[in-house]
């Protein structure tokens, strides 16, 4: 078996340089498959087994590939040297000769070792067709109708590679014995590319490692659907692609990227994690899920409290300090929308603010009334003569003027996005210096007490004050 295996070792031996996620792991393995197997070096003993009326060619026990790994790699629990084993069975390495499962027991049960021509680092990925050509398939029965059908249906390749069943005739001539293992050794190999139902498939390749690789177009197409430029089918019958060439224009695109790539903007780490560290600590109190919240939270002691008073036109003082926060915050708040509203009023430029309204309005309208709507607005805000002309420079009015030929839901999107960068670097800053909001911010500082025990004193007074007078 051991020299059997050492006749085919040399047929489609991987690239010792490819660096797929997959390839350190199966080098490991079979540097260890190859001590096992080195009986003259303290490997295990391959042997033939006689049974009833017939004889068990070139196996080895589960008990002694357990006692062999737990004395040449110092393992201690039998546990983990049965791991291990199966592990090395699961890619097909070793292969049980009683069944499809590629697990390792300690006990008596025979295993085989699998022939280097069919080991996962020959990059073996067989198609379905290959399988229905193999000595498992429908080929040993060529008057079959299946065998005939698959026979048609691949008429184009069918004869590209050498017929099954040539193959077959080829391997009489050998001896039986040899006949049987070589025999086992395929069925094992399809026992890891078509494994039985229940059965993990270990030749699938992790995706987050494929996203890892150096070379990405060394993925394989079946798994992933990226081209593979390794060896997909048989070692003797791997067809010839050309490597197509790099032409002008590849490389002009490649250029354009890169460019693209230098103009971006990019920001140091450390002002990330600053800029992220800010805003957790900024909106921390405004997390009932950090910081405890008064009343109780709804999340936890389903009383809606909270949620009404956050609903509700008086606002409390976190809702009024969080208006500071940014003009997003503000616009979010149905309270600080109204207080920004009754603010820009008071300036005589209310109509930016109902201008960026309105077009929110129209993105969430039905499809049949969004012509109809953005008409509107534009007879009210942008056309000659307005009654609630805004301020637009001459860019996005022309965009915004070609998008009403065909309206839409997004039509006023360039005018939106000027309109609120106005807002936001102009009316805003003015709308948190003002008395307005000030007066309201500080009003909502005082303890709910002291504003009882001011009402009442002013109650007090005023009646005194209106005793006297009569």
């Amino acid at each position: 078996m051991a020299q059997g295996s050492r006749d085919q070792g040399g047929v489609g031996t991987a690239d010792p340089d490819d660096d797929s996620p997959n390839m350190i792991v199966y080098r490991k393995i079979e540097d260890l498959v190859s001590r096992l197997q080195d009986e003259k070096a303290g490997g295990v003993p391959i042997r033939t087994v006689k049974s009833f009326l017939s004889k068990i060619p070139s196996v080895v026990t589960g008990a002694d590939i357990v006692q062999w790994l737990m004395k040449n790699l110092s393992i201690e629990d039998p546990a983990e040297a049965i791991h291990l084993g199966s592990l090395i069975a699961a890619l097909g390495y070793i292969f049980p000769i009683s069944d499809h499962v590629l697990t390792l027991k300690d006990d008596g049960t025979f295993y085989r070792f699998q022939a280097p021509y069919f080991w996962p680092s020959n990059c073996w990925e067989p198609e379905n067709t290959d399988y229905g050509k193999s000595g498992h398939g429908l080929c040993k029965k060529e008057d079959s109708p299946a065998h005939v059908r698959l026979e048609m249906a691949s008429c184009s390749n069918w004869s590209s590679s050498v017929p099954c069943f040539c193959l077959l005739r080829i391997d009489r001539k050998k001896d039986k014995t040899e006949r049987k293992i070589l025999d086992s050794q395929e069925r094992a190999f399809w026992d890891v590319h078509r494994p039985v139902p229940g059965c993990v498939n270990t030749t699938e390749m992790d995706i987050r490692k494929c996203r890892r690789e150096k070379n990405p177009q060394k993925v394989k197409k079946s798994v992933y659907g990226v081209t593979d430029e390794a060896q997909t089918h048989s070692p003797v019958h791997t067809p010839s692609q050309p490597i197509r060439k790099a032409t002008k224009e590849d490389v002009q695109k490649e250029i354009s990227f890169l460019n693209t790539q230098l103009d971006r903007h990019c920001m140091k780490m450390s002002k990330v994690a600053d800029s992220l560290m800010s805003y957790t600590e900024q909106f921390l109190d405004y997390d009932p899920f950090v910081t405890m919240s008064e009343p109780s939270n709804p999340w936890i002691s389903d009383d809606t409290t909270f949620w009404d008073l956050e609903a509700s036109k008086d606002p409390s003082q976190q809702r009024v300090r969080k208006w500071g926060f940014s003009l997003e915050e503000t616009l979010k708040d149905p309270a600080g929308r109204d207080q920004f509203l009754k603010f820009l009023e008071s300036e005589f430029s209310s109509e930016n603010l109902r201008f960026w309204l309105a077009v929110q309005d129209l993105k969430r309208r039905p499809l049949q009334d969004v012509p109809g709507r953005a008409q509107e607005i534009w007879q009210e805000f942008l056309a000659e003569g307005a009654p609630s002309s805004i301020n637009l420079d001459s860019h996005s009015y022309e965009r915004t003027s070609q998008n009403l030929k065909d309206p839409g839901r997004y039509s006023f999107e360039d005018a939106q996005e000027h309109i609120f960068k106005l807002m936001k670097s102009d009316s805003y800053a003015r709308f948190l210096r003002s008395n307005a909001y000030q007066d309201l911010l500080l009003a909502r500082k005082k303890p709910e007490s002291e504003q009882g025990r001011r009402t009442s004193l002013e109650k007090f007074t005023r009646s005194v004050h209106i005793t006297g007078m009569f």
